[in-house]
């Protein structure tokens, strides 16, 4: 069974990494190849440890999340700066 909590708890923990790992020392366009290697590692490790293939597919749903919630926010700031 899916646990949507879960998933979306880790969407926002690889985007917070991610965020730290590009203030430090990732460049920008490596950010989302980090949040889907992040997110695979989210899925198997936490969402679904017991099933490989069912932790995979969920880390790359809490991967492309992460990567669209970055996105959908820095388009928003672009909107408001102007």
């Amino acid at each position: 069974m899916i646990n949507f909590q879960d998933i979306g708890l880790m969407s926002a923990v690889v985007m917070g990494l991610s965020q730290v790992a590009k203030e430090l020392v990732v460049k920008v366009k490596l950010i989302p190849l980090l949040n889907l290697i992040l997110g695979i590692m989210a899925g198997i490790l936490y969402v679904s440890p017991g099933n490989f293939k069912f932790g995979i597919l969920s880390g790359i749903t809490i991967g492309l999340s992460a990567s669209g919630f970055y996105s959908g926010v820095k388009n928003v700031r672009q909107a408001f700066r102007g």
